[in-house]
């Protein structure tokens, strides 16, 4: 068992408005917790560090001009599967210089590192690497027709530049929450759960800023809905806080409005019960499904840091599309 947790309308006026139409889709909604286990495209750059010599201390990496969060996807002409293989490559060069092809800003660079010997005799280049990520969300939702599955509501970043993680691929696998780390002011919670690695239930194969998205099977007697349109008012979130069963909790839309391309709310939990066992929203629950009026109309995706009873939301319509999936006109 492997244990990980996870620790971001426009209308044209004529002579007369046309509303614009509403579209729908019958998916089963999630609020599952799930491991999610993804491999970079490419090698990141986690940081910078000197090596320790026997003339001194020196940082190739950091001499060449690299930087935290760059992404190195070829050394010497040749694509990279891995740090390890970086790695092996470095040493196997015994000193010579390296060429790196690096993507930064989505514009691709190129650097020379001279390799420093450290003193216990290997070849190193002064950066710390990082070609997988692993951590604890929930899913949205299931769509029966497809198979596709979406779930956190927002992409796997990395921590140092906040940019999405480009994907190579990756898997979802059964988990259980066995703690909750409640949130307070100031201070985040999260879920704490266990990974059964060894029990894949679907593939990673988009990681987007609207959520991860790939294939999976329904969970048997799990409820449809429809999909809807959010708005201002009551409705309910669908999570796991406890072992592997899911629950519904009260909470108030109190904000719908236009993030760029995308549609968000802010929301607040009003369930005693949640506020009890979690504190309200605690990371890890990002992708709980938001009901309203009996539809499914959005996910949750982040916790106010200053407030864990607040958070914010995207709507399902936006991670449908950015799914792929075509909705029917309603």
């Amino acid at each position: 068992m492997k244990k990980a947790v996870i620790t971001s309308l426009s209308c044209l006026f004529l002579a007369f408005s046309i509303a614009a139409p509403a579209y729908a889709r019958e998916l089963v909604a999630g609020g599952q917790a799930v491991g999610i286990e993804i491999n970079t495209e490419g090698v990141v750059v986690a940081g910078v560090g000197e090596v320790q010599t026997k003339e001194g201390s020196c940082c190739p990496a950091e001499e060449a001009g690299l930087k935290e969060g760059d992404i190195i996807e070829e050394i010497n002409g040749k694509k990279l599967s891995g740090a390890v293989e970086l790695i092996d490559i470095v040493c196997e060069a015994d000193g010579e210089p390296v060429r790196l092809k690096v993507l930064r800003d989505n514009q691709i660079m190129r650097f020379n590192l001279q390799p420093a010997k450290a003193a216990e005799e290997q070849w190193r280049l002064g950066m710390w690497l990082r070609d997988s990520v692993s951590g604890l969300g929930t899913v949205t939702f299931y769509d029966p027709q497809t198979g596709i599955y979406g779930a956190l509501g927002h992409g796997i970043s990395d921590t140092a530049t906040g940019k999405i993680l480009p994907l190579q691929g990756g898997k979802i696998s059964d988990t259980q929450i066995v703690g909750v780390t409640k949130g307070s002011s100031g201070v985040p919670g999260e879920l704490n759960g266990c990974n059964d690695a060894g029990k894949t239930i679907g593939t990673v194969e988009k990681n987007t800023a609207q959520g991860i998205y790939g294939r999976a099977a329904a969970p048997t007697g799990a409820k449809h809905y429809m999909t809807g349109d959010v708005e201002i008012g009551p409705a309910t979130i669908i999570s796991t806080i406890s072992g592997r069963d899911t629950a519904e909790y009260r909470v108030d839309i109190n904000k719908v409005y236009r993030d760029g391309d995308a549609q968000r709310v802010m929301l607040t939990v009003t369930d005693p019960r949640l506020c009890q066992a979690t504190g309200g929203i605690v990371q890890g629950m990002s992708g709980s499904p938001i009901i309203q009026n009996g539809k499914l109309v959005g996910a949750v995706t982040h916790v106010f840091v200053n407030d864990s009873r607040k958070g914010y939301g995207i709507s399902i319509q936006d991670m449908l599309k950015t799914a792929g999936i075509v909705c029917d006109a309603a």
